[in-house]
C-alpha cells in the first residue's frame, strides 16, 4: 500500500500555514487555487508512477481535513480546491482495479458523502471516541465503504489490556458476518503507548480469549 507524503490539503498548508490559507481563500483565491493546482497535481503524477506496478495492492492519501468540531475549511471550499484532486487519485486506483483508502482525522459528517459517492473512496481510517466512537461508525458507514481501525488511541494508553483485548473482539465480532472491517488502532501508534496494550489488541485477532493466550505463552516467572 503505497502513502503519499501528505495529501492535498496538507501539503498547501504546510508550504503557506494554515492562518495564511485561511486569510489567502479571501484575500487571493486565484492564488490558493494556483498553489492547491501544483500540489494536487503533483500527487496524482506521483500515483501515476506507483499504481502499474503488481506489488501495489492500494494507495493511502493521508490527508486530515477536520477538528473535532468541524472541517478545517468549509465544505465548499473542501469541495472546489481538495476534493477534485482526491477524487483523480481514486479514479486512477479504480482503473488500475487497485484501492483508495483515506486517512483523514477530523469530524467528517458534513463531507461523508463527498468521500464514499463523489471521491469514491474504497476505505476510511482515523476514529476517534470524541468524534464518533468506532462502533458506531461502522453501523453508520457499512456497507457504503469499509472501516479501518478506530481503537482510539487515548482508550488505547489508559484502558486496562483486558478492556483493549474485548473491545477488539467486540469489533471483529460485530465486523464478522458484514465484512468492510479492519482492526486496528484509531491513529498511528505512538511511542507512549504501552507494548502491552497494542499487544492485547493484536491478541484479540488471533485468541478467542487472553486466557488462551497465556496457555500458549505462560507468563514468566
Amino acid at each position: 500500500m503505497v502513502s503519499g507524503n501528505n495529501g492535498v490539503l496538507e501539503n498547501v498548508i504546510g508550504l503557506v500555514g494554515y492562518d495564511n490559507l485561511c486569510l489567502l481563500l479571501y484575500d487571493d483565491p486565484e492564488l490558493v487555487e494556483d498553489i492547491f493546482e501544483k500540489v494536487g497535481s503533483g500527487l496524482v503524477r506521483y500515483y501515476e508512477k506507483c499504481l502499474p506496478y503488481s506489488a501495489v495492492g492500494a494507495i493511502l492519501s493521508n490527508d486530515d481535513w477536520g477538528f473535532n468540531t468541524q472541517t478545517m475549511l468549509s465544505v465548499q471550499d473542501l469541495q472546489k480546491y481538495v476534493f477534485p484532486w482526491q477524487k483523480q487519485m481514486c479514479s486512477l486506483a479504480h482503473q488500475h482495479g487497485k484501492f483508495c483508502i483515506l486517512h483523514s482525522c477530523g469530524k467528517y459528517d458534513a463531507i461523508i458523502d463527498d468521500i464514499i459517492d463523489d471521491m469514491q473512496f474504497d476505505a476510511r481510517h482515523s476514529y476517534e471516541d470524541a468524534i464518533r466512537p468506532v462502533e458506531e461508525a461502522y453501523e453508520e458507514l457499512n456497507p457504503r465503504i469499509a472501516v479501518l481501525g478506530g481503537l482510539d488511541i487515548n482508550f488505547m494508553v489508559n484502558a486496562s489490556e483486558e478492556a483493549i483485548f474485548a473491545r477488539a473482539k467486540g469489533m471483529l465480532e460485530r465486523a464478522a458476518s458484514r465484512g468492510g472491517y479492519a482492526l486496528g488502532t484509531g491513529n498511528s501508534v505512538p511511542d507512549y503507548i504501552p507494548n502491552s496494550h497494542y499487544y492485547a489488541l493484536l491478541k484479540a485477532a488471533f485468541y478467542d480469549t487472553l486466557a488462551d493466550y497465556e496457555k500458549e505463552y505462560p507468563p514468566e516467572d
